[in-house]
């Protein structure tokens, strides 16, 4: 039975399968879409293609399978060097599997972290993926959102008045407690609001108050009404971040206009670059869920809980990455030593050099700064280090 409390946001239900496929073929620029994946192959034979690769899919879970698992599986393919998943402290929270999760994540990239997390949990046996927070801003199509609800994702509204954010921020409270209480669903969402341009990972308070609004009245304390959510802080580390120059180019482009703001194709180019740039080794780590800790912080008053639960939450998360020799590298640069130089050889050094002024290169603005950008992308790889040694 489908709660019609959460129809504006939630992804599709089982039920709703079929209809949403058939818009979706349907929709004119979704047909644009595919036509330039295959061009050569008529309309008609490409709708059959997709109509016979979809019989059986009754789920958005078996569409993800079905569809999304040998896509995700391609890009890992071609444009990293491979993934992993360290899920120890999962394994030893619940040997058997069975738990459900709200996974708080450091966030790197816009497509990508859900994705890749639903593949790794697949093929590590667990029972199901994660629903997924998404922006409105980013569907900009009708056939875009059509396709990421398919996808268990639910819809996060931005651009609102100061009532209708909490409006909006309470009813996406109580969908992720009903996800994952009644409809046994995992739940992917960051730890911010956008991605941290310059990696020095933080967890907003506002997202964990977010969290805890659509608690049950029985829940009293902060901690109470975060408990049946299982969080778990999840640590996503890139090698390398195919956005780096785009993200350095925002950074020039704001201190130069303070009033800059991307636009919708900004975003969009985002999204390409983010999926298709070579992105190195990656590794998802997530941490020991907040439920074996948080009642140490159940006396404290509710002002002070949700700052040092974020805090706490952000030392897992930082002491979870996994470094890469560019990540000593470009600390050793900002610092002008080589205090780390056990970690990387004289060939690390090369080819992260040569990599970065091909990252600048790619940057095009009429008053380029070449010293400001190569310091800003030299930061985005510094951080995770200089926040994994205050971690420990």
């Amino acid at each position: 039975m489908i709660n019609p409390e959460f129809d504006e946001i939630r992804p599709y239900e089982p039920e709703e399968m079929q209809e949403a496929f058939n818009d979706l073929l349907n929709d004119r620029q979704f047909q644009m879409v595919l036509k330039g994946f295959a061009p050569w192959l008529p309309k008609s034979v490409r709708n059959g293609l997709l109509r016979l690769a979809f019989l059986g899919v009754k789920s958005p879970l078996a569409f993800q399978k079905r569809f999304m698992r040998p896509v995700v599986q391609h890009i890992i393919n071609r444009h990293t060097d491979g993934t992993t998943f360290d899920d120890h402290a999962l394994a030893e929270a619940d040997p058997q599997k069975s738990a459900r999760y709200t996974f708080i994540s450091n966030h790197r990239d816009i497509v990508l972290d859900s994705a890749f997390l639903n593949l790794l949990l697949v093929k590590g046996g667990y029972p199901t993926t994660v629903e997924i927070g998404i922006g409105d801003n980013l569907l900009i199509y009708p056939w875009i959102k059509r396709l990421v609800r398919m996808n268990k994702a639910f819809t996060v509204r931005r651009g609102l008045s100061p009532k209708e954010t909490l409006r909006a921020s309470q009813l996406m409270s109580r969908y992720i407690h009903y996800a994952v209480t009644e409809k046994k669903e995992n739940i992917w969402i960051a730890q911010r609001e956008g991605r941290a341009k310059d990696s020095d990972d933080r967890t907003q308070d506002a997202v964990l108050k977010m969290l805890a609004m659509g608690a049950p009245e029985t829940a009293k304390t902060p901690a109470d009404k975060l408990r049946d959510q299982n969080i778990v802080p999840l640590t996503i580390s890139y090698e390398y971040d195919p956005c780096d120059y785009l993200k350095a180019q925002e950074f020039q482009q704001k201190r130069d206009n303070p009033g800059f703001k991307k636009s919708r194709q900004d975003d969009l180019d985002n999204m390409k670059t983010g999926i298709f740039g070579y992105k190195g080794r990656v590794v998802y780590r997530p941490a020991t869920p907040i439920n074996a800790w948080i009642d140490e912080l159940a006396e404290l008053p509710k002002t002070e809980f949700y700052t040092t639960l974020s805090e706490r939450m952000d030392r897992e998360i930082h002491r979870n990455y996994e470094l890469y020799p560019c990540n000593y590298i470009a600390f050793d640069t900002l610092n002008g030593n080589t205090e780390h130089a056990d970690h990387y050889t004289d060939a690390d050094k090369a080819r992260f050099e040569n990599y970065l002024n091909g990252q600048i290169a790619k940057i095009s603005l009429p008053n380029k700064d070449e010293a400001f950008l190569r310091e800003r992308i030299l930061t985005m790889y510094a951080n995770p280090l200089k926040n994994k040694l205050a971690a420990r």
